[in-house]
């Protein structure tokens, strides 16, 4: 974290998400000038490290995850007075953290690069995988410590420095997860602006978007938003990492294990109060047990009023939306929602009580494409929807313009394979009998469409974080040309 002369105090209001306190913090306010003080010295940093064996770097990595270890609940605890998810989800965030570095340590030893036979005597053809440079990341208020640990432990494995500008709104998990980095690289004499912070507004964000230093920027934030990130980085022909949107859905058939679908649908549709890029936000239910599911899950939501409250209570499975603004856009879909024909089943109300709180929310008896439902809304609200055959239902969950998370309940296997096949589902991520929720560190996480494309997490997702070079030796004392070309 830079020094500087911008230094601001102010009184924030640390929680302001559920109730408010008196809090005097002193908070120093980034801005550009900070900025170029990071990119500056994480260009140095990364001069080093790039020469660090991939091994050894995956040694600091597993530090950084012990290390992670040891303040776990504190952070979790952390992450949801700032953020406002229940302690349950703080801790988890905090252990993807975690777990992402076990997975990085052991990447750092099976980096691997093809090697091709050369149709040329005397000749070796393979891949060399080399890393970026520096890894810019910019984080969302609602995973303020796990995008960043994906980001975090895949850069620093595969050779990059990494400058960090997280939300506005988050920023204390930012300073206390840099700190704990900082301690571990500092215990190893390595720079610590390997892993800078930067906290601020738009402009250093803007900054570092721009930036021809910054190699790879990591966004993850909405699908708007990303849209002027991408141009911006790709008028620069830099690389983009982006995990966008995601209008999520459910598709219960007719042969769906009940006593599984409605679990799942309200972990997804309701936890962290519908504030996950993988929310379920669409239940799309054959027409032989709608009704069926739909009273069952009223039933289900009709046991959290009482269990609404502050995210560190032990009681609390629901916490508060993170501000006003999402506040306002809930009411605003639910009327939406009612003008154009929909029936609130359950909640559609802000609770009155001081703080964000709201009612998770049924609405049923909307088209599967009006616009509220084919618009995604940051909040817990589940427009469920009607269909009778595999065929329309597979329609419905692909025609929204994000592709993110998508979930089928069956027990049919021929539509398991139909919907993980090329007439399926269109999104990165295609389940079966699971949420669209939880998804595991060793799967590539990501979407398609306005979701942006990016995959963070696992499987060959650290080739993201490096570039490839095809190399071909020549060890021999000819030099033939490939196909077979006689230049004489």
């Amino acid at each position: 974290m830079p020094k500087s002369s911008s230094f601001e105090t102010s009184s924030v209001p640390i929680f302001p998400i559920y109730r408010y306190y008196v809090f005097t913090n002193e908070v120093q306010n980034g801005n550009v000038q900070d900025y170029e003080i990071a990119i500056s010295e994480a260009r140095k940093a990364y001069d080093d490290w790039c020469e660090v064996p991939a091994p050894r770097r995956g040694e600091i990595v597993r530090q950084i995850g012990d290390k992670l270890r040891t303040q776990l609940q504190n952070l979790g605890k952390l992450v949801s007075l700032e953020m406002g998810k229940i302690s349950a989800e703080g801790v988890g965030e905090v252990q993807e953290y975690v777990d992402i570095c076990d997975y990085a340590t052991g990447l750092s030893r099976s980096l691997e690069g093809k090697i091709f036979p050369s149709e040329r005597p005397g000749h070796a053809l393979l891949e060399q995988w080399n890393p970026l440079g520096v890894v810019g990341v910019i984080s969302a208020f609602n995973f303020p410590c796990a995008v960043y640990g994906w980001n975090n432990a895949l850069a620093l494995v595969t050779g990059n420095s990494v400058v960090w500008k997280p939300a506005p709104s988050t920023p204390l998990t930012a300073i206390a997860v840099t700190k704990l980095v900082e301690q571990v690289l500092v215990a190893n004499n390595l720079n610590p602006a390997l892993c800078s912070l930067v906290c601020g507004e738009g402009d250093v964000g803007q900054a570092l978007v721009k930036d021809q230093r910054v190699n790879l920027v990591s966004f993850t934030g909405s699908s708007q938003i990303g849209k002027i990130v991408g141009q911006q980085v790709q008028a620069r022909f830099g690389k983009l990492l982006l995990e966008l949107g995601g209008n999520n859905a459910i598709i219960v058939n007719e042969d769906a294990d009940l006593d599984m679908v409605v679990p799942a649908t309200v972990f997804a549709a309701v936890g962290t109060a519908g504030q996950r890029c993988t929310t379920t936000r669409r239940l799309i239910i054959h027409e032989k047990v709608y009704d069926q599911v739909v009273e069952r899950l009223k039933r289900a939501y009709a046991q959290f009023e009482s269990r609404i409250g502050c995210p560190l209570e032990a009681t609390t499975i629901i916490g508060p939306l993170h501000n006003q603004q999402a506040v306002g856009k809930y009411k605003a879909s639910v009327a939406e929602a009612i003008a154009s024909g929909g029936k609130v089943e359950y909640g559609g109300k802000v609770l009155e009580r001081e703080g964000n709180f709201v009612l998770p929310t049924i609405i049923t008896g909307l088209k599967h494409d009006s616009d509220v439902v084919l618009r995604e809304t940051f909040a817990p609200i589940l427009y469920v929807l009607k269909f009778s055959d595999i065929d329309e239902a597979i329609r419905i969950n692909n025609e929204v313009a994000q592709g993110l998370s998508s979930s089928l309940f069956t027990t049919n296997i021929q539509n398991v394979f139909k919907w993980m096949g090329p007439k399926g589902s269109d999104c990165g991520i295609v389940n079966v009998n699971i949420p669209t929720s939880g998804a595991e560190i060793g799967g590539a996480f990501g979407g398609e469409k306005e979701t942006g494309g990016g995959r963070e997490s696992g499987s060959d997702s650290w080739r993201q974080y490096m570039r490839r070079s095809t190399c071909t030796i020549n060890y021999s004392k000819q030099l033939p040309l490939a196909q077979g070309i006689k230049f004489e």
